[in-house]
């Protein structure tokens, strides 16, 4: 497939051919979704944690008789009917990470491309380099071009006074090829990669 490539000024910088294999496929929500959800449980701290009745602070002193009470025989107030007992069964830290084949992970990468370029969200930058880190001139290009919610991908790495400039403006993500991954390319309305990053991204995923 064929796309127009632009600069960061708007101004046309000629046309580039796109893959196929990584621009043209029909994307499929259970692919895209498999992998976010991979992605997300990997990021999951899952430090949430409860006390048990072997770890609150509590008396271990028998609360009444055994017998003649009429109530149940209880032994400890540490229980989990009491108040300020231990919870049962309750949440302790651990790891959500679940595995995911790197083959299909790649393909998940391939369909979140072909769903921006589906959908028109996809546009080719001739290159993201500016003459100086300045956040005032990149954030005007970015009003002037329509862009409010933007991934930029660039190529190996990323332009210093470009990524300098994107630091403080809300609603822009800059990675170099490496770092693309579904969930961010997904969860932006636009889609910006240049022409290195093209390249790069089809060397990845070839």
């Amino acid at each position: 497939m064929k796309l127009n490539v632009i600069t960061l000024d708007g101004a046309e910088a000629g046309t580039i051919d796109l893959d196929e294999a990584l621009f043209g496929l029909e994307p499929r929500a259970d692919i895209l979704h498999r992998v976010v959800r991979w992605q997300r449980a990997k990021a999951q701290a899952g430090t949430h944690s409860t006390l048990t009745r072997a770890e609150v602070s509590y008396s271990t002193k028998k609360i009444y008789r055994q017998k003649g009470t009429g109530g149940a025989r209880h032994g400890s107030k540490k229980v989990s009917t009491f108040r300020h007992g231990g919870t049962a069964k309750g949440p302790h830290p651990h790891s959500h990470e679940h595995s995911l084949p790197k083959q299909f992970r790649a393909l998940g990468l391939r369909h979140a491309l072909s769903a921006k370029a589906k959908a028109g969200e996809l546009v080719i930058l001739d290159n993201a380099n500016l003459a100086e880190a300045k956040t005032a001139n990149l954030a005007k290009a970015l009003q002037e071009r329509g862009w409010k919610r933007v991934l930029v991908i660039d190529g190996a790495t990323v332009d210093g006074n470009f990524a300098l400039a994107a630091r403080n403006i809300e609603g822009l993500d800059v990675l170099p090829t490496i770092g693309a991954n579904v969930y961010d390319i997904l969860k932006r309305d636009t889609l910006v990669i240049t022409k290195a990053g093209v390249e790069a991204l089809e060397a990845r995923l070839k």
